[in-house]
């Protein structure tokens, strides 16, 4: 009786260790090449406990023109979240543009199309936004704190 106690109770741990620090991943895929990376920052809900894995990065060739779908899990579609990506117009130009806003539960994949054919893209980032939005005092504009980031940088 006391081994199977021992032996429920180190199952019980190990159960307990399992996937709690694991973090979710996100998925970019243009063409037939995809890749799955982890967050390069991801905070607790309090936005208190905090890690960063600045090599956590997906490298993709994105042609100009070309697509790029992005697929999020349920753990980060539960709350609300967006696509950040800056490129060069045809005059060579860095833009920086932003999706919509994701709904919590709303959606867990979106396609990145440039506004241009001949704009070429650059970098892009999930961002899983934590808090409210704050107003910029500087800009005037909303800032969106984000609980976690996924990045792609675009290799030619």
């Amino acid at each position: 009786m006391r081994r199977l106690l021992a032996l429920l109770g180190l199952s019980l741990v190990l159960l307990a260790g399992c996937g709690s620090d694991a973090k979710p991943t996100v998925t970019w895929k243009t063409g037939q090449t995809a890749q799955t990376v982890g967050p390069s920052q991801f905070c607790d809900l309090r936005m208190k406990d905090c890690s960063d894995d600045q090599a956590a990065q997906a490298s993709l060739a994105v042609p100009a023109g070309g697509t790029v779908e992005v697929s999020v899990p349920t753990d980060v579609s539960e709350a609300p979240w967006s696509v950040v990506f800056a490129y060069a117009d045809p005059n060579g130009q860095q833009v920086n543009g932003r999706s919509p806003v994701f709904a919590p539960k709303a959606q867990q994949s979106y396609t990145l199309t440039l506004p241009d054919p001949k704009d070429t893209l650059l970098t892009a980032q999930v961002q899983l936004l934590g808090a409210a939005p704050v107003a910029n005092p500087a800009t005037g504009e909303l800032d969106y704190p984000a609980r976690g980031t996924w990045v792609l940088v675009v290799t030619k």
